[in-house]
């Protein structure tokens, strides 16, 4: 079991960690260049495609890293799967209430929108951390013995 848990919590890993930081180094500071406006618009959708893609692949990979972790009684892939899986609780607690105001009906006004666009970027990067410091910790756990 411990080779396809293994494979599973690192190729999730390995996706989380490259859409978060693909998100974080290349779309949201995009966004911002383009404009408050602009950058609220497309936020809305991209947050909304967005969002299933990474809670599942931040779940997918606590569930396998786990496994791996209890079959073969190795640390690594439990560290590992809590670095990732955390970024579901966090994005929860932290970013949702930032996430509601960006998504929500009403019009923002300029100053709140690029305060809010900033603290959710800030905030994403700690996601990026995560998802990184889980896949490094896999990586670990895959080719140390």
């Amino acid at each position: 079991m411990e080779p396809v848990a293994g494979a599973l919590a690192l190729a999730s890993a390995a996706l989380f960690a490259g859409a978060a930081l693909y998100v974080s180094l290349v779309e949201h500071p995009a966004r911002i260049r383009a404009g408050i406006s602009t950058a609220i618009a497309e936020f809305r959708p991209s947050y909304r495609r967005a969002a299933p893609l990474m809670g599942g692949l931040a779940i997918i990979s606590l569930a396998a890293g786990l496994t791996a972790a209890v079959t073969t009684a190795r640390w690594p892939w439990a560290v590992g799967a809590v670095a990732v899986g955390i970024a579901v609780p966090y994005t929860v607690l932290v970013i949702m209430p930032t996430n509601r105001q960006l998504l929500a009906p009403e019009p923002l006004g300029q100053p709140e929108a690029a305060r809010l666009l900033d603290r959710w970027g800030r905030l994403h990067w700690v996601r990026s951390v995560l998802g990184l410091g889980g896949l490094a910790a896999y990586l670990a756990a895959a080719f140390t013995r």
